[in-house]
C-alpha cells in the first residue's frame, strides 16, 4: 500500500485531503465533446494541444464553469506508442506540456489539474510489450509533472497488470497523487482475469491513491459493479461514467442519458464510495452542471451511514437446411396466415452452450416460430449465430434467424458468411448496422463498415439473383429472406417509417422493432405502417427488475419506457419484478395483437423463462381472442 501522508500546503489542500470531506466534480469528455464541436473521429486530438490550444482551452473552461473542479488535461493518449501511429512520437514532451499549460491557464486556482495518461500497451495482454511501455509511461509522465499538474490520473486501462505498471512508474517519479481508473464490463473484471477487488488490490499495493472506473459502461453498469466490491469504503474511489451506450445513426454518434440521470446516479456512486465523480465518453458540461449541483450538499461521513442502509444503496438502480425448392413456408407467409413469433435468444459469451440450447428448445415447444440470434449485440463478443443457428436447426429442429452486421466483416467476409448460411439451409436473416466495435469489449477492434445496412440488404437480394457481390454469376440463387430493423422510440416517428421505405425499395421482406413499452405508440406505429407491404413485428422485451427497466430507459440507444411503465417498476427487484414487468409485457401484447400478426420478443440476461411464458400467451390469445390482422398482401 502506498504510505506516502499528504500534508496540506497553501491555499489549496492535497487532492487526498480534500476528498476526506467533500467529493469532487471531475471533468466530462474530451474526444466525443471535441467530435461534438465538429472535430472529425480518426484525428490526433491530443496534437490540438500545439495546432489549436484555444479550442482545448475553451474546453476546459467550459467544463470548469459547470462545476468541475478535476480538470483533466488532453493527452489521454499522448504517449509515444499511440502518437507514433500519426508520427508524433518525437512531440510526446511538447505536446504534454502544452496540454498542461492550456489546462491550467483555463481555470481557477481552486482547480487540480490532473496529467491524463492511457494505456501504451498496442496490445493489453501482450506482457513482451510492458518494457516499452513503461518506458513510454515514464516519458510522459515526465513532460507532466514538469508542467506542474496536481496529480496524475491513469484511467480506461482494460488489463490491471498494465494499469499497474503505470502506476509504478509515476510513483517512482512523484509523491504527488495518483488516481487509476480501469475499464471494465458491466459488472465484470478486468481483461487480464482478475475481479475488481483484486485488481484495486494491485494498484493500490503499486502505488495508487485513489481507484476507479471509467468508460465502457454508463452509471447503471458502474454502481451493479460497486455493489459487489467486497472492500467498499476501505478506500476512495474515482468514477467517469459513459453517458449510457452510443447510437451509430446516420453516420453520428450518440449518447441517450441525460443531465438528470447522470446526476442523480453521480449521487449514488458517492454514497458508493466515490470522492471524484466525472464523465466520460457521451458527456458534456451539462451533464457535469448537474453532477455539481447533486453533490453539492453531498458529505462523506453522511454517506458512510446512509450506504449502510439497503434502500439508500438501491434508490437509483431502481431507475442502469433444405434446398431452395423444398423450402418451407417463410415466416412471411406464416405471418399473412396466423400471428406469428420471433424470440431473440442472445448468444453466450462463454464456451458453454447448455442454457442457450436448452432455452432454445423450451421456445420451440412453447410454440415461437423463430429464435432469433444476434450478430455480437452492443459489440460484446459471443460465439458465432450462425454455428448455434445451425445447432438449432438440427438438433431442435426450429427456424433460426441470424442477424448480419455490417461491423465485423468486410465485403468478402460477409459474403462467405452468407454463403456458409446458404448450404446449411439457414435462410432468414436480419441486416443491420452493428454497434461501434470502440464501445464493445475489444476496443481496440475494427468497426468495418464496408457497406451500411441498405447496401447489404441490396447485395444479398443480388445473391438471390444467382450474383455474388462482385456480379460474378454462382451455379444456383440463394433464397434468403431479408429483414431490417426499425426504432419507432423516436421524437419523429414519420422520418423512422421514411428510413423503412427505403430499406423496402432496398429489398427488405419484412422489419423488427426495437422494444415498445408504451401502448400508445403502438397504436402509432399502426397508423404509420399499415400501408407497408412487408409485415412489421412489433418488439416486446421484459424486464428483469426496476433498475434493468431504468438502465434500458437511460442508457440503452433506442429504448424509451413511458412513465406509467417506469412508475409501476420502479424499485421492484427479483419476482416481484419479473411477474410485474411480464404483466406489462402482456397489456402490451394485448394492443400489438389487435393490430399487427408479427410479435417479436426479446429475452433478458437469458431470462427465457420469460419469453416462453410470452410465447404461451400469445399463443393461447391468438386462439381465443384475436382475429387474424389482414395484411397488404392479403387485400
Amino acid at each position: 500500500m502506498n504510505e506516502f501522508q499528504p500534508r496540506e500546503t497553501g491555499a489549496k489542500p492535497d487532492l487526498r485531503i480534500r476528498i476526506r470531506d467533500q467529493a469532487i466534480v471531475g471533468d466530462g469528455a474530451m474526444g466525443t465533446y471535441l467530435y461534438q464541436l465538429g472535430i472529425p473521429i480518426g484525428i490526433s486530438s491530443e496534437e490540438l494541444n500545439l495546432s489549436r490550444p484555444e479550442l482545448i482551452r475553451d474546453v476546459h473552461r467550459r467544463y470548469y464553469e459547470a462545476g468541475a473542479r478535476l480538470i483533466e488535461t488532453n493527452t489521454f493518449a499522448a504517449n509515444r506508442t499511440k502518437l507514433s501511429r500519426y508520427g508524433l512520437e518525437r512531440e510526446v514532451g511538447a505536446i504534454n506540456r502544452a496540454a498542461a499549460w492550456a489546462a491550467r491557464s483555463s481555470v481557477g486556482a481552486d482547480a487540480y489539474v490532473a496529467g491524463a495518461v492511457g494505456s501504451a500497451r498496442a496490445e493489453p495482454r501482450d506482457a513482451a510489450e510492458a518494457p516499452d511501455a513503461i518506458r513510454a509511461y515514464e516519458e510522459q509522465m515526465s513532460a507532466l509533472l514538469e508542467a506542474g499538474v496536481d496529480a496524475l490520473l491513469l484511467e480506461t486501462f482494460h488489463d490491471a497488470g498494465d494499469a499497474a505498471d503505470a502506476v509504478r512508474a509515476a510513483r517512482r517519479l512523484t509523491d504527488k497523487a495518483v488516481i487509476c481508473q480501469l475499464a471494465i464490463e458491466a459488472g465484470g473484471g478486468t481483461a487480464d482475469g482478475r475481479t475488481l477487488d483484486e485488481a484495486f488490490a494491485l494498484l493500490l499495493d503499486a502505488g495508487a491513491d485513489i481507484v476507479g472506473l471509467n468508460c465502457v459502461s454508463g452509471p447503471y453498469g458502474i454502481i451493479r459493479a460497486l455493489e459487489k466490491l467486497g472492500g467498499r469504503g476501505e478506500y476512495p474511489l474515482s468514477i467517469f461514467p459513459n453517458a449510457g451506450l452510443p447510437a451509430y445513426v446516420d453516420g453520428t454518434f450518440s449518447y441517450p442519458a441525460g443531465p438528470d440521470y447522470f446526476a442523480e446516479s453521480a449521487l449514488t456512486l458517492a454514497r458508493l464510495g466515490a470522492r471524484i465523480v466525472g464523465g466520460c465518453c457521451g458527456t458534456t458540461p451539462e451533464h457535469i452542471a448537474a453532477v455539481a449541483k447533486a453533490l453539492d450538499a453531498f458529505r462523506p461521513e453522511a454517506a458512510e451511514a446512509a450506504e449502510r442502509e439497503p434502500a439508500a444503496r438501491q434508490r437509483v438502480e431502481a431507475r442502469e437446411a433444405a434446398p431452395p425448392e423444398s423450402r418451407e413456408p417463410s415466416i412471411v407467409d406464416i405471418v399473412k396466415e396466423r400471428h406469428t413469433v420471433i424470440v431473440e435468444l442472445d448468444p453466450p459469451r462463454d464456451l458453454i452452450i447448455d442454457k442457450f440450447m436448452e432455452g432454445a428448445k423450451a421456445l420451440h415447444e412453447a410454440g415461437a416460430d423463430a429464435i432469433t440470434m444476434a450478430d455480437n449485440s452492443l459489440a460484446m463478443t459471443r460465439m458465432s449465430n450462425s454455428a448455434l443457428a445451425f445447432l438449432v436447426k438440427e438438433r431442435i429442429g426450429a427456424r433460426p434467424l441470424v442477424h448480419i452486421a455490417c461491423r465485423d466483416r468486410n465485403l468478402i467476409g460477409t459474403q462467405s458468411h452468407l454463403m456458409g448460411l446458404h448450404a446449411t439451409g439457414i435462410d432468414h436473416v436480419l441486416a443491420i448496422t452493428g454497434d461501434p466495435a470502440r464501445f464493445g469489449d475489444l476496443p481496440g477492434a475494427s468497426s468495418v463498415y464496408d457497406v451500411t445496412s441498405f447496401q447489404i440488404i441490396r447485395m444479398i437480394k443480388q445473391m438471390n439473383e444467382g450474383l455474388a457481390f462482385s456480379g460474378k454469376p454462382f451455379k444456383e440463387k440463394a433464397s434468403f429472406l431479408v429483414g431490417t430493423a426499425l426504432n419507432p422510440n423516436v421524437k419523429h416517428l414519420h422520418k423512422a417509417v421514411e428510413r423503412l421505405e427505403k430499406k423496402i425499395e432496398a429489398g427488405a421482406d419484412y422489419a423488427m422493432t426495437q422494444p415498445v413499452y408504451d401502448p400508445e405508440l403502438i397504436v402509432k406505429l399502426h397508423e404509420a405502417t399499415k400501408h407497408l407491404p412487408i409485415p412489421i413485428f412489433v418488439g416486446i422485451m421484459p424486464f428483469t427488475s426496476g433498475r434493468n427497466a431504468e438502465y434500458l430507459h437511460n442508457e440503452v440507444p433506442g429504448i424509451t419506457l413511458s412513465d406509467d411503465v417506469r412508475r409501476r417498476m420502479a424499485g421492484l427487484e427479483g419476482e416481484a419484478g419479473r411477474r410485474v414487468s411480464l404483466d406489462i409485457s402482456k397489456e402490451l401484447l394485448d394492443v400489438a395483437m389487435e393490430r399487427f400478426n408479427g410479435i417479436y420478443l426479446i429475452t433478458p440476461f437469458m431470462a427465457y423463462e420469460m419469453t416462453v411464458e410470452l410465447t404461451r400467451y400469445v399463443r393461447e390469445r391468438a386462439q381465443a381472442r384475436f382475429p387474424l390482422v389482414p395484411t397488404r398482401e392479403m387485400k
